[in-house]
Formats: C-alpha cells, sequence, structure tokens
C-alpha cells in the first residue's frame, strides 16, 4: 500500500475511484489488464489520500446535484478501507451537500455505512451495487477467494431492502465451462428476486480477457482446473469478448425472469435508472 495526491477525483460523468488495485484477489479482475497502465503491483494499493477534499471541493463548485458513483475501476470496501475509512469520508462529503450516490462493491464490509446511505437515500437517492456471480459458495471461494460469499451479499442485499435501499445486481463475469450454468444462473435470481433487487445488470454470459488479466486468469486456471486453459485457448484464442455456448439460453431465462416479476434487466434503462437524480428541480443548488 501506497498513498499519493492527486489532481483530480470525479471524472467527466461524476464517477470517482479512491484506491487503485484491489486486495480480493477474484481470478477473473479485468481492472489487471495491461492497457491500464498501472505503474505498480496489482494487489500494492495506491490510496488517493487527498480524495476528500477534491471531492468536496468539486461538490462545492457544482450548480446542480447528481448521482456520484464509485467501484468501477476498484472495490472501495476492499481490506484497506477498514483502517483508512476514504471511502466513509467521502459518503460523509456527498452526505452533507445532499448529492445521491451509487456504490458498486462485492463485500459486506459496505454495512459498516448504512447509517450513511440510509441518510443520503432518505436526502437524494442512494443506489447499492453488488456483484453475484456464483451461487455455488465452495466455487465462489475459488474465484473470489479473499471477499465475502455470495451467501453473505444476498444478506447485504436484503438488509439494503429492509432499510429502503434500492439495489443493483451485476451479474458479470459468469466464465465459460465454469459457472455457465442454468442451476447457477437460477439460485443467483433467487437470491435477487428474495432480495427485491431494483434490477440486474448481464451484459452477456461469458467474460472478457486482456493481455495483463489472461495471465492471471490462466494461472487461477492452471491451479484450480486443470486442463481448462487449453479449452480457452482452443476456443478463444486471443479474443476480448469469450462468450458462453449456454449465452443464448441463460439469457433468455434472465429476461424472461426479471420480466415476470417486473425487475430491471434492460442495461440501458438501468443505467438510466441509477443516473437519474431524483428531485424534480434537477437539484439545483441554492445560492444562499
Amino acid at each position: 500500500m501506497h498513498f499519493v495526491n492527486v489532481k483530480g477525483i470525479l471524472s467527466s460523468k461524476n464517477g470517482m475511484n479512491l484506491y487503485r488495485g484491489c486486495t480480493h484477489g477474484c481470478i477473473y479482475c479485468d481492472s489487471r489488464s495491461a492497457c491500464y497502465q498501472m505503474p505498480h503491483q496489482f494487489e500494492d494499493i495506491e490510496v488517493k489520500q487527498n480524495a476528500p477534499e477534491l471531492l468536496e471541493e468539486a461538490l462545492r463548485g457544482k450548480r446542480r446535484r447528481c448521482m456520484i458513483s464509485t467501484g468501477a475501476m476498484c472495490d472501495p470496501y476492499m481490506h484497506c478501507e477498514q483502517q483508512l475509512r476514504l471511502t466513509r469520508r467521502c459518503l460523509e462529503i456527498i452526505d452533507r451537500y445532499g448529492f445521491g450516490v451509487c456504490v458498486q462493491t462485492k463485500s459486506d464490509r459496505i454495512l459498516r455505512d448504512l447509517d450513511l446511505l440510509r441518510s443520503i437515500n432518505a436526502k437524494a437517492k442512494c443506489v447499492v451495487e453488488m456483484t453475484l456471480t456464483t451461487y455455488d459458495e465452495a466455487l465462489c471461494a475459488i474465484l473470489e477467494p479473499k471477499v465475502c460469499t455470495t451467501r453473505a451479499r444476498f444478506e447485504v442485499l436484503k438488509i439494503m431492502a429492509k432499510n429502503g435501499i434500492p439495489t443493483v445486481v451485476w451479474l458479470s463475469p459468469v466464465l465459460p465451462f465454469i459457472n455457465d450454468t442454468e442451476e447457477n444462473l437460477r439460485g443467483i435470481l433467487r437470491y435477487c428476486f428474495d432480495a427485491g433487487v431494483k434490477g440486474i445488470l448481464c451484459f452477456g454470459i461469458g467474460t472478457t480477457i486482456r493481455d495483463g488479466d489472461r495471465e492471471y486468469f490462466y494461472a487461477a486456471l492452471d491451479r484450480h482446473f486443470p486442463g481448462l486453459k487449453q479449452k480457452y485457448i482452443e476456443k478463444y484464442g486471443n479474443a476480448y469478448e469469450c462468450l458462453s455456448d449456454n449465452h443464448d439460453v441463460l439469457m433468455k431465462i434472465l429476461h424472461e425472469e426479471c420480466e415476470k416479476r417486473g425487475v430491471l434487466h434492460d442495461v440501458g434503462e438501468i443505467f438510466a435508472y441509477m443516473q437519474k437524480f431524483p428531485q424534480e428541480d434537477g437539484g439545483q443548488l441554492s445560492l444562499f
């Protein structure tokens, strides 16, 4: 872990990454890809220590309130957050200035900040986005070894629902030859429906693989699924997008089951919902 001061924290679309790198160890992580030009080891977390000050400056300068998002490139609730509390400090600022927030994670550490998430949701809007990929707990421990289990994430979703906080599940990635089964999909869907999620984001039944990510992923396959790497090489070569042979069947099940229950499942609709700030006046800030 090392600390840096950065020049800015919000992207043009009001997203922020407070850390760079991750310690969750998920075998498929796209953030390891060489195209992101990370100048340090992935597990050597870069801490953007001046992020709260930059965030407050940015929010103070905005004419309209909006949704602020975090978690796209690194999990805001990885292990170091427990002590550093950088995410919590930024949530406090978002709450203080009356903005909304979307938080993407796969960690139950988010429950520590339930008080702030409730406060933000009461004043504006809070959406918790939780990644679920693998219903089987033993398999989950292999694919996502240093983060809480799928069952624990399901409990987080239920707690958010009890507190009136809307949730969206990222059902991605689903790994060909590993968890691209109807049994896995239906297990995750049961969790989602039982927890009353607002939407399920799925870009397809498959995964993406790029240089940097590929080497780490293949090494994990060699450790846990001997012989499977060769199947990937033979079927996908160096392709970026690796769709499962079960893609069409499983996506049909996903869309049909969500439609029955009124759960959002169109990617565009879900992103539009998460990005929309709720106030009728567009969240214009008072000058007084």
